[in-house]
């Protein structure tokens, strides 16, 4: 840590106060080790973001005057000396977190829900919470002030009234309303990026999937669509957004279903009447990218960019996350390979995990991915997911190199490479100065 700032545990009782312990410095994890923050992997806790306890599971931190590592069991004496608990910050979007809270997960007795866990404390000399983290998109349209569900909720009313047989409206104003998508509730505000989902069924069955959880693990954020959009509700949807909102997105894939690609074929449909109606707007499909033949026809049909979702670069690891039904690894960096020589804006949606994302094996992988395919952009995404239950499923000990440091690494190799958090209009796919051609000049 920097000398010049002192960084305490942040703690909590049974009754989720939260306190500063005023015996235990931050510590944090990178994977299953317990490490002592560098200077350069901790912020001040962006506006947004959240706090909540990690139940069942004592805080690991240092001790401020031996600094030695230690797990406190309970409360210190002045506080009652009670039962005590981890606390763990949210990141508000736009932000990737560089370290896990450091805590003995082995005692839980649950499987914690679908969040990012982030290691937070508090700063002494300038009194305020500290979290791992870092900033890797500087778009402000996600922070949640942008948000407010009283403006929120009469636009809802008009525009389920003024369509009142339309299945998918009806279904983004649940998600919306219910389950606060910021881009369902976008759609209402016509503005930016709106979601089309349009897939009750996937062909993976990840272990952090938000839309449908098997029994014996935690449970999933929202329920999943339980139909397909006709082409026609779908058109009614997205093209008074693409024709009026200001940086207009329409994308297909998103949390409250399966994958699209599985729907390629009423989706080329709908995207072929959206562009007759309208050359507006950017056309964006998030997917596995399962099926190679599907993203050609996904081009044709006149979808701009696409993101594809990954864990790992690495077969083994990505195997051991998304447990495909039908469909292998290959298929997956062959959509990639067909999504470049498309033409169209090809972007990782990396799910990011210190102790996963930056082992050397990884970054070797990852590397090796963006030099053969060209890949456009790398968007950080933290992976929501209990640790252990992470980590046990891929089979993964000891830590990495530190996630700046991947990060890092990836820079250097590849001085052109574009990261962030969001997908991006297609005015602004290419920044000025950005060279889209490959093979990237290495540095």
């Amino acid at each position: 840590m920097a000398r010049s700032k002192t960084i305490l545990a942040v703690v909590a009782d049974e009754r989720g106060e939260v306190f500063e312990h005023p015996d235990l410095l931050l510590a944090g994890m990178n994977g299953t080790a317990v490490v002592r923050p560098l200077a350069d992997e901790m912020i001040p806790m962006p506006e947004g973001s959240r706090l909540f306890t990690i139940p069942q599971t004592p805080p690991i931190g240092f001790d401020r005057r031996g600094g030695q590592r230690l797990t406190a069991d309970r409360l210190p004496k002045q506080w009652g000396g009670g039962a005590i608990q981890a606390v763990s910050a949210f990141l508000t979007p736009g932000y990737t977190r560089t370290l896990l809270p450091a805590a003995d997960y082995q005692r839980k007795g649950m499987t914690l829900p679908l969040w990012s866990y982030t290691a937070v404390g508090w700063c002494v000399e300038e009194e305020r919470f500290y979290v791992a983290g870092i900033q890797v998109d500087r778009n402000d349209q996600w922070q949640p002030d942008h948000f407010d569900d009283r403006k929120l909720d009469p636009l809802v009313r008009k525009a389920l009234q003024a369509n009142p047989d339309n299945r998918l409206l009806e279904q983004l104003a649940r998600c919306a309303l219910d389950y606060h998508c910021f881009a369902a509730k976008n759609l209402f505000f016509r503005r930016w990026e709106a979601p089309l989902p349009t897939s009750p069924t996937c062909n993976s069955r990840c272990v952090g999937c938000i839309s449908l959880q098997e029994s014996d693990c935690c449970p999933a954020s929202q329920e999943r669509l339980t139909f397909v959009p006709t082409v026609q509700e779908l058109c009614d949807v997205a093209v008074p957004h693409l024709k009026e909102a200001q940086n207009a997105i329409v994308s297909f894939g998103q949390g409250c279903e399966g994958d699209p690609i599985l729907q390629a074929e009423v989706i080329c449909a709908a995207v072929r009447e959206m562009r007759r109606a309208t050359d507006r707007g950017t056309i964006n499909f998030n997917s596995n990218a399962s099926l190679p033949d599907a993203v050609d026809q996904l081009a044709a049909a006149g979808v701009e960019s696409i993101r594809v979702s990954l864990n790992s670069a690495q077969e083994t690891l990505y195997n051991a996350y998304y447990r495909p039904r039908g469909y292998r690894f290959a298929d997956v960096i062959e959509s990639l390979r067909r999504a470049k020589r498309a033409g169209l804006y090809t972007m990782l949606n990396y799910l990011v995990f210190p102790g996963v994302s930056d082992r050397p094996d990884e970054i070797e992988a990852l590397a090796g991915l963006v030099e053969e395919i060209g890949i456009d952009m790398i968007q950080m995404r933290n992976l929501s997911l209990d640790p252990v239950l992470y980590l046990t499923s891929l089979g993964i000990t000891g830590k990495g190199v530190g996630m700046l440091e991947m990060l890092k690494r990836h820079k250097a190799s590849f001085p052109k490479l574009q990261y962030g958090y969001f997908n991006r209009t297609r005015d602004s796919f290419f920044p000025p100065g950005y060279e889209s051609d490959w093979p990237i000049a290495r540095a």
